[in-house]
């Protein structure tokens, strides 16, 4: 009988696992050669890759070239990414009926019915380039574009060129933007002096001329330049220059015209005939040397340079109309008829002495204080515009700065953060302690490092304390109850939430500002700032007017808060930091405001008739010499409203009854040994507002009274005894 061999039971399992160790060993192996095999192959690899590109190495002065040619597509490429980034907000504006955004043709009226300007471009009555007069064309181009059929919106070859003509000269006689880039700052963007800006401007200016063909571009920018006299467009520039259709106009008149697109308030032919006329010439010049007309052929144009038709060398209040023309835009996109008449709420009269009073103090001050620029918007109380000053020269730059413009305003700001005080039960003799306070990572200061312990809400306010307000924001009020209430107050512009925002960190526009201020004088009231009365059609249809369908004026603040910051806002120009805000004879409130390094002064007032807000600085942010807003913008102020005044019922301020204790109203001027001595209010003489309209009515009905006519020899029967008697005496 056969046994099984000894241990063949226990011997099975273990070949399982040989056979598994086997394996093992053959992937480790595999993985170990292949790995090798790899890194062999890379190394040799690379060592021909290198061998290859020894070939190529430089040395010298070659190197340096290639290091900076490297260094400067690293950094070019970054600096694309970087500047599409920076571009993308204007390409939002390319999504709109931009074509189509100017299909309005309106005609502004004042608040008295007469024609102030007009605005809007028909499109179905635009020139075609090509019926354009060849003059005409060549005119443009030699002065706004040489190059303009050659480049792609951005012409390299002319910035160089103008980059030198200025470097010879010394300033800035050429531009360098391409009349692409012109069009697209017409068409899309503002002229606020800006990087950012420029960078748009470019982008779409490369926009444009992948979407529209050369002709377009040409046509849109004849269309949509401005070119003085409230004039849009070369078309309509004609018609009020010559009185003539733009296919008629000369060479001389060609040239008159394309010379506008530079400085259109500067050279406009109805203002300064003799600046227009060397303008034309020098546009001449330059059709000779860019080679499209000979000597020969401008010679006549120059001996024989055009004449206009008369017109009123008064200028339209073209800062105004620009933002009228938008809120037209606004109302009435619901409507089917865009040719319209529209009543607005401007006074020429007011518009005038408000030009007039950023104009003086510039004029006067503007050296001395460093600064360039002012605005102002002035409302009369009730929500009507009345006056509206965007810069000092709408034909230099047509950007608003009173509707536009962002700017901090400073202590003026501080108002916000006092009328919500008041609204939680703080009045105007409730105590506060003015010491040193930190939010976080910051301690703000006052303007003189110092601090007055235990004031009242009102010495606060006067005094421009910059504590107190931060004070309040911290342990009391919170940052976002402020944003609420400047919003319910009417400023449109998005207040940043920061700690620092009672200070006035967070920009605004001077329009922001007059609609809020407005509110205090309105009693609490939301001020229905506007400056669109009446919008009707060429039927005679009222399709809109404000007293009938705009929205009936919400209690913003209560009757006690309105009252108990007039009582305060009252003493800041007798008193505190505005006192050379203070109107002759008539009771005045406001807020001055100053920010950082000096860059921007506001003073924000009102009276019980009017609110002003006035702010001056510089388009490029520098400071100006220790301007502050008790100084230009507080006398500006006053220039105004002192005009403003004359012959019109004083309204009271609400909640104000006694205007300054009798014992106060002896000192002529603030005495510097008793700063709160309070002027005497003392008005100036003027006509009562009764003589005034009586004056008024005797003036129309002489103007519509039938002329008188004398029987014959009545003359010189008039005459002989006035000669008989003054020889006889």
């Amino acid at each position: 009988m056969d046994r099984p061999a000894s241990g063949g039971t226990s011997a099975s399992p273990e070949k399982p696992r040989k056979l598994k160790r086997h394996i093992f060993l053959k992937i480790d192996s595999w993985l170990d050669s292949t790995l090798w095999n790899a890194g062999y192959d890379l190394a040799e690899a690379w060592e021909e890759i290198t061998i290859f590109f020894r070939r190529f190495r430089v040395r010298g002065l070659k190197k340096l070239g290639f290091e900076i040619a490297g260094e400067a597509m690293t950094l070019g490429t970054a600096g694309m990414v970087l500047l599409l980034a920076l571009a993308q907000p204007a390409f939002e504006e390319t999504k709109k009926d931009w074509r189509n955004h100017d299909n309005f043709a309106v005609t502004f009226l004042d608040r008295y019915g007469n024609t102030i300007g007009h605005r809007g471009i028909i499109h179905e009555n635009s020139v075609p380039v090509d019926e354009l007069p060849d003059h005409l064309v060549k005119a443009v181009l030699a002065t706004e574009d040489r190059r303009f059929f050659e480049h792609f919106g951005i012409d390299f070859i002319g910035l160089a060129r103008a980059m030198t003509e200025n470097a010879k000269a010394g300033s800035v006689v050429q531009g360098g933007s391409t009349l692409t880039q012109q069009l697209a700052k017409n068409l899309f963007l503002t002229n606020e002096r800006s990087i950012e800006r420029k960078i748009k401007e470019a982008y779409l200016a490369l926009w444009l001329e992948a979407n529209l063909s050369k002709q377009e571009i040409l046509s849109l920018y004849l269309d949509r330049a401005y070119m003085g006299g409230g004039t849009f467009g070369a078309a309509a520039a004609s018609q009020f220059y010559f009185g003539k259709n733009i296919t008629e106009v000369t060479l001389a008149e060609a040239a008159m015209l394309a010379g506008l697109f530079k400085a259109p308030a500067k050279y406009a032919p109805h203002v300064n005939l003799p600046a227009a006329r060397a303008r034309a010439n020098d546009v001449l010049t330059n059709m000779v040397q860019s080679g499209l007309m000979t000597e020969g052929q401008v010679v006549a144009a120059r001996r024989n340079p055009a004449s206009v038709i008369d017109r009123d060398k008064k200028e339209a209040p073209d800062f105004f109309l620009d933002w009228a023309f938008e809120e037209v835009q606004r109302i009435a996109a619901r409507f089917k008829d865009h040719t319209l008449v529209v009543r607005t709420t401007i006074d020429l009269g007011l518009q005038q002495a408000a030009e007039e009073a950023v104009a003086s103090s510039l004029r006067e001050y503007g050296e001395s204080y460093n600064v360039k620029q002012g605005a102002v918007v002035m409302v009369e109380n009730g929500g009507a515009v009345r006056a509206m000053v965007g810069g000092r020269d709408y034909g230099e730059s047509q950007f608003n700065r009173a509707t536009r413009a962002l700017r901090q305003p400073g202590s003026s700001f501080k108002m916000y953060t006092y009328a919500l005080a008041m609204e939680n039960g703080y009045t105007p003799q409730t105590v506060v302690v003015d010491g040193p306070v930190a939010w976080g990572n910051w301690s703000p200061q006052n303007y003189g490092r110092s601090y007055a312990g235990r004031v009242t809400m009102e010495t606060a306010l006067a005094k421009s304390i910059n504590t107190i307000p931060v004070r309040l924001a911290k342990e009391k009020l919170g940052i976002d109850a402020i944003i609420q209430t400047t919003k319910a107050m009417g400023v449109e512009t998005p207040i940043k939430k920061d700690v620092t925002i009672p200070l006035g960190t967070s920009e605004v526009t001077v329009m922001d500002q007059a609609t809020a201020y407005a509110v205090l004088p309105a009693g609490g009231y939301a001020s229905r700032r506007h400056g669109i009365a009446q919008i009707v059609n060429y039927a005679g249809d009222v399709l809109y007017d404000f007293e009938r369908d705009a929205p009936q004026p919400e209690r913003i603040l209560s009757e006690q808060a309105a009252r108990s910051m007039n009582q305060m806002m009252t003493k800041i120009p007798y008193i505190g930091t505005a006192r050379r805000a203070a109107v002759d004879g008539i009771l005045t409130a406001g807020k001055t405001g100053t920010t950082q390094a000096y860059r921007d002064a506001w003073f924000v007032g009102y009276t019980g008739n009017y609110t002003a807000a006035v702010w001056f600085g510089n388009d490029d942010y520098t400071s100006t010499n220790n301007m502050t807003g008790g100084s230009l913008p507080a006398m500006t102020f006053k220039k105004l409203m002192d005009y403003a005044h004359q012959g019109i019922d004083i309204k009271p301020i609400p909640g104000v009854d006694q205007p300054m204790p009798a014992k106060e109203a002896k000192p002529q001027v603030a005495d510097a040994a008793n700063p709160d001595a309070l002027p005497p209010m003392v008005r100036p003489r003027s006509l009562s507002s009764q003589s005034t309209r009586l004056i008024r009515e005797l003036a129309t009905r002489l103007k519509s009274a039938d002329a008188l006519s004398a029987p014959a020899g009545t003359a010189q029967a008039a005459i002989e005894p006035q000669t008989t008697g003054s020889t006889g005496r």
